[in-house]
């Protein structure tokens, strides 16, 4: 019997994925993309920061300040304990810098699906926050040794705020450098037109590069 053929993988990117794949230049573009798609193929890929966002979520949830975020490092697996150690202070500080925790509930945000030309990036946050005013946030966490580029910034709030009224309608994107506690959000002088432009032919690049390592 004759096994069937094996489908295609379609061009596909999550949104930390394409992200990634902007901030890299030359040949290690090509390289990047390879491995996205050997990851999709086989299926593989572990998360690591799953408990982390869990107590991050339930310290806005229950307004406790950052005792589960504490209690976590003591609880995770012991080879994913430095990673946590190295997360909890400035996680704390940005939490911290939300205000009085009474003052800020978690809300939660819906994935969308982005089209950038032909390519599908899926845009998840992690959660959302609204203050005790009104405003909301969507948050995406950035947990990175480096800190991001302006490129990386730039491409996570744009495709967020693209589809904010799917995600959480009337909130503002930010994007959370957990291991330095800092907020990034759109900078005022932004051009959406331009940055559009600029990804769709970063779009174009990656569903080339991704036909190409078939």
């Amino acid at each position: 019997m004759t096994a069937p053929a094996s489908t295609p993988l379609t061009p596909y990117a999550t949104l930390l994925g394409f992200t990634r794949y902007v901030d890299r230049t030359g040949p290690t573009k090509a390289t990047f993309v390879g491995g996205l798609r050997k990851q999709r193929a086989s299926r593989s890929g572990f998360n690591p920061h799953g408990q982390f966002v869990k107590a991050l979520k339930a310290d806005i949830a229950f307004h406790t300040g950052g005792s589960h975020l504490t209690g976590v490092v003591d609880v995770v697996k012991p080879r994913w304990r430095p990673l946590y150690q190295a997360l909890v202070p400035g996680a704390t500080a940005w939490l911290h810098s939300l205000g009085e925790p009474a003052a800020v509930d978690l809300v939660q945000t819906r994935d969308a699906l982005a089209m950038l030309g032909d390519l599908p990036v899926k845009i998840n946050p992690h959660f959302g926050v609204r203050h005790a005013d009104g405003r909301a946030e969507a948050v995406r966490l950035h947990f990175d040794e480096t800190p991001p580029s302006e490129e990386s910034v730039l491409a996570t709030l744009h495709l967020m705020a693209r589809h904010m009224d799917a995600v959480l309608p009337h909130a503002e994107p930010v994007l959370v450098d957990v291991r330095r506690g800092r907020a990034h959000h759109m900078p005022t002088d932004a051009k959406p037109d331009q940055i559009e432009r600029w990804l769709a032919g970063e779009a174009a690049a990656f569903r080339a590069i991704w036909s190409t390592a078939a």
